[in-house]
């Protein structure tokens, strides 16, 4: 079964608080997942590469700054948002899905490892009002598509080195589904941060609204 030593290899900084905050990611969702089912039954004893691992491949191309607003679009069971969380205490996630019982798991493990940062709500993207400097998310559909709930979304001023804009986890071609948007993209392959065999395919996409 995995543990939390696989993030702690990856990302060597972290405090004392966070490394304990990781470690009990493993229990909460096996717990959690007998409840509410956010991970697959098969996929639960790869949560630690799978998910969290995978959900920090974002860190890997932006540090987000103190005080940026990210919103996780389709968090289901809280990823990426939550890892992310734990790694930018600094930095506000809002994390929605339009399932409520996968929002009360999000926050049920907010709570139990004391995250300040993350707020969740069961709500549509196309709904919400407010803007943020990035939005994350996990494949929820194609990027067409997921464009057009969340591009109205982003504010336009830019405060990072990356202009504001989509951070979106794939796998796979995505040559194909790409051109359907066409705007420019930034593609960064996980294997180039990450040795495990799961992220062979697996990529970070990321997209400038303004563009």
């Amino acid at each position: 079964m995995q543990d939390a030593s696989i993030i702690f290899r990856y990302f060597p900084d972290l405090t004392d608080h966070q490394k304990n905050q990781f470690t009990q990611l493993g229990d909460l969702y096996r717990e959690w997942n007998e409840k509410i089912n956010v991970v697959s039954r098969k996929d639960v004893e790869n949560l630690y590469v799978n998910h969290i691992l995978h959900s920090l491949g974002i860190a890997k191309v932006i540090s987000f700054k103190s005080g940026t607003s990210i919103l996780d679009v389709g968090t289901g069971g809280g990823f990426p948002g939550i890892p992310l969380a734990i790694l930018f205490p600094e930095v506000n996630f809002h994390l929605v899905d339009s399932i409520g019982k996968k929002i009360t798991v999000v926050n049920a493990v907010a709570d139990a490892i004391g995250l300040k940062n993350v707020r969740a709500e069961q709500v549509r993207a196309e709904q919400l009002k407010a803007t943020y400097d990035f939005v994350v998310s996990r494949a929820v559909t194609r990027m067409k598509e997921f464009y057009g709930w969340v591009n109205n979304k982003i504010k336009s001023e830019s405060v990072h080195t990356l202009d504001n804009g989509i951070l979106y986890l794939k796998g796979g071609d995505l040559e194909e589904e790409m051109n359907e948007l066409k705007k420019r993209y930034s593609q960064y392959d996980l294997t180039e941060f990450f040795k495990e065999d799961f992220f062979e395919t697996k990529k970070v996409i990321y997209l400038p609204v303004f563009n």
